[in-house]
């Protein structure tokens, strides 16, 4: 019983980025700049959609969700590992470790069904714009968003309740840069088949179905782009919904590695790679392809800031 009581106590030892790198320090100092654009590129966003009223519409609220979501994801695994880096330290208590891989998993569960509803939106704006304002009420958005955050938290709790319940036999080294749910299964000296099935149900739930919604709604607006008589209205159209495509394929694509596939088909390399795009790139891709492919941020930005120096000017 006391040696359960140490392994359920014990700090775990997270190995880093790439340990066997050679200039691995060149790589976490561009990783922190881009946290640093990451964190800058989507407050930023966030504000132009509060401060800018042209920006109070269900596609720019649920944006806003979504930026949220980057800023906590992001800030949820590089600080630490810059910390851990700087410092020359690389345990983690046990306590930290869970919260960091809570918040890991209910941001990308959140993120996922979030674009879903994202994409449906498109849907309704493209294919029936005359009930949009009808059916996209400030009603519904906020039900959407609170869906997407209590999806992710409940998906969150049931994985980080049994990973972080396993028990650890032997080496407690997570060949990772933050604390990962297959890195954590891999020192187990439990059987681990069983929930590797649940994690196989719980990726269609949150990916493969997310997805195969997403695509049947662009399918749908594709469509109805086709039957377009207008130029313009058509480049507006696929303007708006190339841009969500982009980043769904960012996100999902590289978590349908992660969790869809066998851990025994690829590398801890790989999977840091892997995670280094989803939790790192790709926070910092999505306020860059929302802004400069959308005139209506990049007016909003304009108008803000034209605002504030003629504030200046008059003071």
């Amino acid at each position: 019983m006391e040696n359960g009581n140490e392994t359920l106590m014990a700090d775990f030892i997270l190995l880093g980025l790439f340990p066997q790198m050679k200039y691995v320090s060149v790589l976490i100092h561009i990783i922190i700049l881009v946290y640093l654009a990451s964190f800058a590129g989507n407050l930023i966003l966030l504000l132009l959609i509060w401060m800018d009223l042209k920006l109070h519409t269900p596609m720019y609220f649920l944006l806003s969700q979504l930026s949220v979501v980057d800023l906590a994801l992001i800030s949820t695994t590089v600080p630490k590992m810059a910390i851990n880096f700087f410092s020359g330290r690389k345990n983690i208590t046990r306590l930290a470790c869970g919260t960091q891989l809570f918040f890991f998993f209910a941001l990308g569960g959140a993120e996922c069904i979030l674009l879903t509803f994202m994409a449906y939106d498109r849907y309704v704006a493209v294919c029936k714009p005359l009930r949009y304002a009808v059916i996209m009420n400030h009603a519904v958005c906020l039900q959407m968003a609170v869906v997407s955050w209590i999806g992710g938290v409940l998906a969150s709790t049931a994985h980080t309740s049994y990973t972080m319940s396993l028990p650890m036999c032997g080496s407690r080294e997570i060949h990772h840069f933050y604390c990962e749910m297959p890195g954590i299964m891999k020192i187990s000296c439990a059987d681990t088949s069983t929930y590797e099935l649940v994690v196989f149900v719980m990726g269609i739930a949150f990916l493969v179905i997310p997805f195969g919604l997403i695509m049947s709604s662009y399918t749908l607006i594709f469509l109805s782009v086709l039957r377009m008589k207008s130029p313009q209205g058509r480049n507006k159209a696929l303007a708006t919904c190339s841009s969500h495509l982009l980043v769904v394929s960012l996100y999902l694509g590289p978590c349908v590695f992660m969790y869809m596939t066998p851990g025994s088909s690829h590398t801890p390399e790989q999977e840091q790679a892997v995670s280094v795009f989803c939790t790192v790139l790709t926070p910092m891709l999505n306020p860059l392809i929302y802004s400069l492919r959308n005139k209506d941020v990049v007016g909003a930005f304009q108008r803000v800031v034209g605002k504030h120096l003629i504030s200046e000017q008059k003071t």
